[in-house]
């Protein structure tokens, strides 16, 4: 058997997946979002956008914006014990309504 290909997007068949109502390009709008430091914000993976997407394990999870980084963002995540610093775009990210 051939290797299967470890790449960025593997086993997301159905996580980067819209409904069928949804689908095609995102609203501009959601690409001029601004986050300030601090505020809390959830990552989820737009996959009309391919650019400035966090990897797949991060998607649906709650974090802390610590910064930004050219057009993206850095957020602070708890990853089980560990904190990770996750970089993405504003597309990828949605305000926190807590």
């Amino acid at each position: 058997m051939v290797q299967a290909s470890k790449g960025t997007r593997t086993k997301t068949r159905k996580l980067l997946q819209k409904k069928p109502r949804a689908r095609g390009l995102s609203p501009i709008t959601k690409a001029f979002q601004i986050f300030s430091e601090g505020e809390k914000v959830n990552i989820i993976i737009d996959p009309s956008v391919h650019k400035g997407i966090p990897f797949s394990r991060f998607h649906g999870l709650t974090g802390v914006v610590i910064g930004a980084r050219g057009a993206a963002y850095e957020v602070s995540v708890k990853d089980g014990d560990k904190t990770k610093t996750v970089v993405a775009r504003p597309e990828h990210l949605v305000r926190n309504s807590d």
